[in-house]
């Protein structure tokens, strides 16, 4: 329930159940209320109306045999359970069945008050309507100490409102169950910009800088559409300026870099002819002089993956005669050990495969320790194994970033800082990857894997 979606459709689903649940309980309230006061009137108008034609013409006192028929006759004739019963001076003088729910509290309430009384009681579990009128006097208007009373079952009432209650409580299920659905198709509609705003900054991060949201409608997601929009664009515009000014700058430096190295190559063949310290600087000076040379050379490779510029020329490599290739035109071929068969063959760009490992090996003879060794595994997997301490597990995941370095890092290949980096841009360039571990059994472990088709 922490994603964003979950909290929707539960928000959806709270307030829908507590939409339902209020209509619901009004609905029932209303309903209730209404079917009794209607039973109530009717009750007690049929009522009041036989109580005045029974004891129109009744004298008084009247005899036991006027009021046993008083209390026969007052029942409306639409009620199916019901009692009467009429109280005289001396008490209960008639009845008929069911008139246990006539309460004291009442005939008190209708003796102090001399008018026509209802309520609605409880007994034994069971709900009734009880009335009760005196009768007065039709010509002084006073009391005659008689007492009528009719009580009647509430029973279908009852029954409506455990329907209405039934009716209720099941039809808030359904509206859950489509809140639920409409919670999801909401959630659906609100949420997909926010999945292409996540798709899309993912795509910005990896570094498809000309990554856009098309932006519709007037809301708050469309303003931050468009703020995404115009971020990526300003991004776009300043990337875009620092890899021009660092392609410009490193194509301008080729030139005098050129000339200072071949300066430098000259002084370095000269240096057993100079006197004093002129020797060691000779011989420092070309050293750095070609760090700076290969500095500039991996800088303008670099941006030209920046830049997108980069391309491969594929062709049917032996894995084996590459790797050898790579080893022999450095000097490593008696430094580094080779466990790859002959005649396995893969198609790959054979330049960049050899930049990856140079790169890979050039990194495990300057900061591990031999034995270094080239394993082919199964699947097209190369991997370089050295001796050393192994990489500092702080810097494990930075490894490949560019310019990476620390006291014991194994991230810089000739000095540049940007070797590691350029062999993992190559291996992406084919479909592949670089990862990098430390094995149990000590050094450092860089695993290159490639498909069989350069994708």
């Amino acid at each position: 329930m922490r994603g964003l979606r979950a909290r929707l459709v539960v928000v959806f689903a709270v307030l829908a159940g507590l939409s339902a649940l209020t209509a619901a309980g009004l609905v029932y309230k209303q309903a209730r209320d209404l079917m009794l006061t209607r039973t109530e009137w009717s009750v007690v108008n049929e009522f009041r109306l036989r109580v005045s034609t029974l004891t129109e013409n009744m004298q008084h006192p009247p005899s036991r045999a006027a009021l046993q028929q008083l209390a026969n006759g007052v029942a409306p004739a639409f009620l199916e359970a019901v009692g009467a019963a009429v109280y005289g001076d001396s008490g209960l003088v008639a009845s008929g069945d069911g008139t246990e729910p006539i309460g004291s509290d009442l005939r008190r309430r209708i003796a102090a008050e001399q008018r026509l009384v209802y309520q609605r009681v409880v007994f034994q579990g069971a709900p009734y309507l009880v009335v009760g009128t005196p009768v007065l006097l039709r010509r002084e208007g006073t009391p005659s100490g008689v007492e009528v009373y009719l009580v009647a079952s509430l029973d279908a009432e009852a029954a409506d409102q455990e329907a209405l209650v039934a009716a209720a409580r099941n039809g808030v299920l359904p509206v859950l169950l489509l809140a639920v659905l409409f919670a999801l198709v909401a959630a659906g509609g609100v949420l997909r910009p926010v999945r292409e705003l996540d798709r899309a900054a993912r795509r910005l991060g990896a570094g498809e800088l000309d990554t856009r949201l098309k932006a519709t409608g007037r809301d708050e997601l469309a303003r931050l559409v468009q703020t995404f929009n115009a971020t990526a664009a300003a991004l776009e515009t300043s990337v875009g300026n620092a890899r021009r000014f660092v392609a410009d700058v490193s194509h301008e430096l080729r030139t005098p870099l050129a000339s200072i190295l071949a300066m430098s190559d000259v002084f370095e063949e000269e240096a057993d002819r100079l006197d004093g310290d002129l020797p060691q600087a000779a011989r420092l000076l070309n050293l750095e002089v070609g760090r700076l040379v290969k500095l500039v050379e991996d800088l303008m490779e670099i941006s030209r993956f920046d830049a997108g510029a980069v391309g491969l020329v594929v062709d049917d490599v032996d894995i084996a005669e590459a790797v050898a290739a790579c080893l022999r035109t450095r000097g490593w071929t008696s430094d580094v050990t080779v466990d790859i068969e002959a005649g396995v063959r893969i198609r790959l760009d054979p330049r960049r495969f050899d930049v990856i490992m140079a790169n890979l090996v050039g990194n495990a003879l300057r900061h591990g320790a031999q034995p270094v060794t080239i394993t082919l595994k199964e699947g097209m997997v190369i991997e370089v194994a050295d001796a050393g301490p192994g990489v500092d597990p702080d810097l494990l995941p930075h490894v490949f970033d560019r310019f990476s370095k620390a006291d014991t890092a194994r991230t810089r290949s000739d000095g540049s800082g940007l070797g590691l980096s350029i062999a993992l841009e190559n291996a992406r360039l084919h479909g592949g990857t670089i990862e990098v571990s430390n094995p149990p059994a000590g050094g450092a472990l860089f695993r290159l894997t490639l498909p069989r088709e350069p994708r």
